[in-house]
């Protein structure tokens, strides 16, 4: 009988426990869209691949009403930078002009973007701990 008492309050202990330990999540919007055709793409970065290969994390959202989100789980703490655009032809990549020059709404982390280059690393960047973050990018339009 003292076992099955010990079994259960291990088993009642072991599901407390599970329910106390989520790991943080980010939850990113969009709500400036002009229209709600095509989707957004989002990508998490880390500093060494920010907007130069593939990002670590990547999601994707309808749009609804001029808004979009995702959402972000299971993400280790750390540094990163995120980045979204407006794919309005649906072809899943970011379109530029032959100057360079995006043709597609897009927005970081922050919401710093110089108009005169490529957003950058410090101001997109933000600090991913215990704590779940909710986030609004706001895109160039």
């Amino acid at each position: 009988m003292k076992t099955i008492a010990v079994l259960i309050a291990l088993l009642l202990s072991q599901l407390f426990y599970a329910q106390t330990t989520t790991s943080p999540e980010i939850v990113v919007s969009v709500e400036n869209i002009k229209n709600d055709n095509g989707k957004i793409i989002f990508g998490i970065y880390s500093e060494n691949n920010f907007l130069k290969a593939a990002p670590e994390f990547g999601a994707q959202s309808e749009i609804v009403d001029g808004v979009a989100s995702a959402t972000f789980k299971d993400l280790p703490p750390g540094t990163y930078a995120i980045s979204c655009f407006h794919d309005k032809n649906g072809n899943s990549q970011m379109d530029f002009e032959p100057t360079g020059m995006p043709l597609e709404p897009y927005g970081v982390s922050n919401n710093k973007i110089d108009y005169y280059g490529p957003p950058q690393w410090t101001d997109a960047k933000f600090e991913l701990e215990d704590k779940s973050i909710n986030m609004t990018i706001r895109l160039t339009n």
